[in-house]
């Protein structure tokens, strides 16, 4: 090639890098961004979803995000940091609980979580397989009578004459006790197990009629209705500062571990599925529209930020050296310096 012809593509590749930086940079910036939104949205009123990303590429960029470390240098301290910023910030002493929670809500959720028979069934069940509950709920009735045995004791104490007789009365049964003891061990031993489960079938008996007979709907909502003008900041009496740093922390490393696991990822890839079975036939644009997303909502997105990453680019000259980049390649190309050789 001669010369004139690598020169004269030398001086075409300046004008086209020229004219680019100009369409990226200034006014022309906000109508080259409408611009190709529109031509993007022309193109996506006739191609469906399925036409353009294939499902089973999409559970392999999932699975490939998923095989990436749970845990970095970003993620785990950004958990706690936001954490500790919520738990600290002015804004949780300026709005109140109805504010942020409307009642409607508290209440829909508070109806459906005591509606839930089957679940209450299923957990009262579990829980009276573990020797464990049994045992705390035997404590529980245990002390509950102990209490109420206690104070119907010291109301008795204060009638004149009454203290005395009890005395008297633990003297001797001091006495019985101290001859039958052996026996009375043998007896509470052959007892303790069905008093265990006794006093479970009572307290799960409490639990259930409390569920379904007690105005819990009502008593719930007017704790509401209480503190739904209470700031937010008063969640603070509940929950420390520290207290909720653990919980973020513990819940990044259940989420570390949950992600790991095949069945986790079996989850995500039924979840594509549903999504493309729902949306794959839609064009991309109608999508968009399922998402609230309409065409000024683009432009507008994109010239919130094009303007400072463009103008960040482009003040110490990496931009024309991006476009340039790209471009050279086919001004120098041999098909570019043949026809300008065969123009001389």
């Amino acid at each position: 090639m001669t010369v004139e012809s690598t020169e004269l593509a030398n001086r075409l590749l300046d004008a086209q890098v020229e004219f680019i930086l100009g369409e990226l940079t200034g006014d022309r910036l906000a109508e080259v961004v409408a611009r190709d939104v529109d031509d993007l949205l022309g193109v996506a009123a006739t191609t469906t979803l399925a036409d353009l990303v294939d499902r089973e590429r999409v559970k392999a960029t999932a699975n490939t995000i998923l095989d990436k470390p749970a845990g970095s240098a970003v993620i785990d301290p950004m958990v706690t940091g936001i954490a500790d910023a919520v738990y600290r910030h002015a804004a949780n002493d300026e709005h109140q609980l109805g504010e942020v929670v409307e009642r409607e809500h508290v209440e829909a959720l508070v109806t459906k979580v005591l509606g839930m028979r089957s679940l209450h069934e299923e957990i009262l069940r579990r829980l009276g397989d573990s020797p464990v509950v049994a045992t705390v709920a035997s404590w529980f009735v245990t002390k509950l009578v102990a209490d109420v045995m206690q104070q119907n004791r010291e109301l008795a104490e204060r009638v004149p004459g009454v203290a005395s007789l009890l005395s008297v009365g633990e003297r001797a049964t001091s006495k019985v006790r101290g001859a039958t003891s052996r026996h009375l061990d043998q007896l509470l031993g052959d007892m303790a197990g069905k008093g265990t489960q006794l006093a479970l079938r009572r307290v799960s008996g409490a639990i259930r009629h409390t569920v379904d007979e007690a105005p819990l709907h009502e008593a719930a909502m007017e704790v509401w209705d209480l503190h739904a003008e209470d700031t937010v900041s008063g969640l603070r009496d509940y929950l420390s500062r520290e207290d909720l740093l653990e919980l973020a922390g513990i819940g990044s490393e259940i989420w570390a571990i949950l992600r790991d696991t095949e069945y986790f990822r079996t989850m995500i890839a039924a979840g594509v599925d549903v999504f493309f079975d729902t949306y794959g036939g839609y064009t991309v644009t109608a999508l968009l529209g399922e998402l609230g997303l309409s065409r000024d909502d683009l432009v507008t997105e994109v010239q919130r930020y094009a303007p400072a990453v463009v103008g960040a680019l482009n003040a110490d000259g990496q931009l024309a050296e991006l476009v340039r980049r790209r471009l050279e390649p086919f001004f120098h190309s041999e098909a570019v310096l043949g026809m300008l050789a065969g123009t001389r």
